[in-house]
């Protein structure tokens, strides 16, 4: 892709994400590094931001901005509309079954996915993935504290003492490491399980029990994620999740395997089990979710259990979501300004992994 002299860079709404991705802060940094800057309308709205003097509708952002920034994928038009050599920065998910890179293809234009910057020291400030995840983990404990019938802290009154709740964390990564940190702030006993033996040290540094279960198979490759198990692993992992799940007053699920079907870690029959009023927040249930009986964006009882399905617990914390957001894009974006110029350098480790459109 030839340098791009001008530095010109727009901003698109979303329909399906109430996220902004350009914030106050990140203007005057854009607008100092030289960017010229624009703006749909009603960007910001739902956070309560104005850019009204740089607002313009969609089609003027799409035909005069050399880099296009959306939270959700265009429509094909706007690659169509787009200049030629145009860049598009978004969240395309390409590794998950139903993409299929429809709209930009056969287009003179590039297209960078954030979901696909690798989870490395260098690239943690771009990271958009793990800051998600950590809202998330945060906003499930607050909602299950919320929704459970009885207190998360061991409180001594004078009427008795009140135990402290028992919580268990399914995945300890970002989002389940933030999950036990908040529980163990809000007082309750926590337990977590991961496949992965290398978060053992961080869980039990936050205060929890960890949960082992031998022979698991873990991927360094895997970028983070936890990788499909055997089948006598997993029948071991379900004997052992399900005695931790009898106790639990409450459980958090964050177990995703990327670009397939999250894994089922908690059944019907241990939701029986479980006492009435506690509550299952699943973090996965966007991708079929690791509680058996769990529905996506809804909360339903299920044996006397509260079933809480959200994989989008961040919108939650709207405006820290948002402001995280605007500085990935704009940490993102310095890597392809060189010396005045828009750049693709495709040797950078960063940009190669982004980079899904077109592949060199």
């Amino acid at each position: 892709m030839p340098t791009i002299q001008s530095m010109n860079i727009g901003f698109l709404t979303s329909q399906t994400d109430a996220r902004c991705i350009l914030s106050p802060t990140t203007l005057k940094k854009y607008e100092k590094d030289g960017f010229s800057v624009r703006v749909e309308k009603g960007l910001g709205e739902k956070i309560g931001v104005s850019f009204a003097e740089i607002e313009v509708d969609q089609q003027t952002v799409v035909q005069q901005s050399d880099i296009i920034c959306t939270v959700s994928p265009p429509d094909a038009v706007n690659y169509k509309s787009a200049q030629k050599d145009a860049i598009f920065i978004s969240f395309y998910q390409p590794y998950m079954p139903e993409f299929s890179g429809e709209g930009y293809s056969g287009e003179d234009v590039s297209i960078f996915s954030l979901d696909m910057i690798p989870r490395s020291t260098l690239a943690q400030s771009m990271d958009a993935l793990s800051a998600m995840a950590s809202i998330g983990g945060y906003k499930a404990v607050l909602l299950a504290a919320q929704k459970l019938p009885r207190l998360f802290p061991m409180m001594m009154t004078a009427s008795g003492a009140i135990r402290p709740a028992n919580v268990l964390v399914l995945g300890a990564g970002v989002a389940g490491l933030q999950a036990i940190a908040t529980a163990r702030k809000l007082g309750a006993r926590v337990e977590a399980f991961d496949v992965r033996s290398a978060v053992r040290e961080e869980v039990k540094s936050l205060g929890a029990k960890f949960v082992e279960v031998e022979g698991a198979v873990e991927d360094k490759a895997a970028g983070g994620y936890a990788v499909e198990q055997t089948d006598d692993f997993k029948r071991k992992q379900k004997e052992v999740i399900a005695a931790s799940v009898k106790k639990a007053d409450v459980v958090i699920t964050t177990a995703q395997i990327r670009g397939r079907k999250a894994p089922i870690l908690v059944t019907e029959e241990m939701i029986k089990a479980m006492s009435p009023g506690s509550v299952i927040v699943d973090m996965a249930s966007s991708t079929g979710g690791n509680c058996e009986l769990i529905e996506d964006k809804m909360e339903v009882v299920k044996h006397g259990v509260l079933l809480i399905g959200d994989s989008e617990l961040y919108l939650r914390a709207l405006n820290d979501a948002s402001d995280l957001l605007a500085n990935i894009y704009y940490n993102f974006i310095s890597l392809l300004k060189q010396d005045g110029e828009i750049k693709i350098d495709h040797e950078h480790p960063i940009l190669s992994s982004a980079l899904i459109y077109p592949k060199k």
